[in-house]
Parts: C-alpha cells; structure tokens; sequence
C-alpha cells in the first residue's frame, strides 16, 4: 500500500524540516530575547524600535515574508547570503525569513515572563548598584525564560509547522515533497497521512517533553 514511498526521499525531506525549525528557532530566540530587551527597557526610542517591529510584523503573513526574502533578497537585491547554489541559498533565505517572523512571537512570549518577575526584584538589584543590562541578565531574563517554556513550546511548534511555507521559494522540505508526491501518485489519503504522521512525530514529543521541563522548571511563587 506504501510502495509508492520508495520512490522518494521521506526521511530527507523531514530532516530538511528539523534543520529549519532547529536553525529557525536559534535565532528567534536570540533576536526575539534582544527585542524584549528594547521592550523593556529605558531608552525610548528602543522600546518603540521594539514595539513597532512586534507589531507590524505579526501582522504580515509569513509567506510574503519568506517571499520578499526570496524575491526581494536574492532576485532584485543579489543577497545570496554567501551561497550562489540555489538549494542552498533559498534555504538560508527561509531561515532568515522564519528568523523575522518568529522572533516576533518569541519577543512577547519572553517579555510575559518577564512580567511574572516581581518589580521588587528589580529594585533591589537597581539599589545595590547594578546597571540596567546586569538587572536584566542577571535578575530578571533567568526568571522569565523559566516562566516563558510553555509559551515557547508553543511558539516552536507553530514554527515547526511553519516551515512548509519554505516551499514557496523551493526549498526541498516536506510541504514540497507532498506537492510533488500528489502531482505523481493517485493516493492522496495516504500521502496526506504519511505527511501528518511525520509532523505529529515532531511536534507531539516537542509538547510533551518541553510541557514536562516546563513543570519542573517553573518558579514558584
């Protein structure tokens, strides 16, 4: 019933997938932990920096996004971030694009644990001197990515099943090996089937572990 499989590359299409997400959600959680730095902090014009791009970018759709980095990027700018290999240079693009996208999401889930940190604690550390960068790195960001897992989690498996938009500009992921099964093969069921199995098999165990250190990490208040 599954003969039809050994004509493709399954198991590599996914793989394609995991390092987008795992590429993706590193540097979401650099540049989205930045911008809830701006967010909360004294300078004005980084938190309106911060604010802004939160919310303008929530609300453009992914896929112009990863379009623009594709179209507007490479085609009509020559941005081929250090790869002139089209397979290659369309991946990095969509990780880029994931990265924008993403950050966003992670900034607020971020910034909400900050918000669970109590104001005293800040105070204190701000009292006995310390600057406004060591408050944070040191008092308050520790506590708040305790407090954030679960948002996180949530926000990584939105970007896992984010990166069938990869396909859009070619990248050979599993949303792309799906096209290109349905326009050869006459079994759509089992092809919808065996693409949904292989994102449950990423996204369950993602939930359920993350859920579980999300527990075991959380501060008790």
């Amino acid at each position: 019933m599954f003969d039809f499989l050994d004509k493709y590359d399954v198991l590599g299409a996914f793989w394609t997938t995991v390092q987008l997400t795992l590429l993706s959600a590193a540097g979401s959680l650099v540049w989205g932990t930045l911008l809830a730095a701006m967010r909360v902090g004294p300078v004005p014009l980084m938190r309106g920096f911060g604010t802004a791009y939160v919310n303008i970018v929530r609300n453009i759709p992914l896929t112009v996004i990863i379009l623009f980095a594709s179209l507007g990027l490479k085609d009509t700018l020559r941005i081929t971030l250090g790869s002139d290999q089209v397979d290659t240079s369309n991946f990095r693009l969509a990780v880029l694009g994931l990265v924008v996208y993403t950050s966003a999401f992670v900034c607020e889930a971020i910034r909400s644990g900050i918000n669970t940190v109590p104001v005293g604690q800040a105070e204190a550390a701000r009292a006995i001197g310390l600057s406004f960068t060591q408050v944070l790195g040191l008092v308050v960001l520790p506590q708040a990515f305790r407090a954030a897992v679960g948002p996180l989690t949530n926000v990584l498996i939105a970007l896992t099943k984010n990166t069938t938009v990869a396909a859009a500009i070619g990248v050979a992921e599993a949303a792309l090996l799906m096209k290109e099964m349905v326009e050869n093969e006459a079994q759509l069921l089992l092809i919808s089937a065996v693409i949904a199995f292989g994102f449950c098999c990423l996204t369950l165990p993602t939930g359920l572990v993350l859920g579980w250190v999300g527990k075991k990490v959380a501060v008790k208040r």
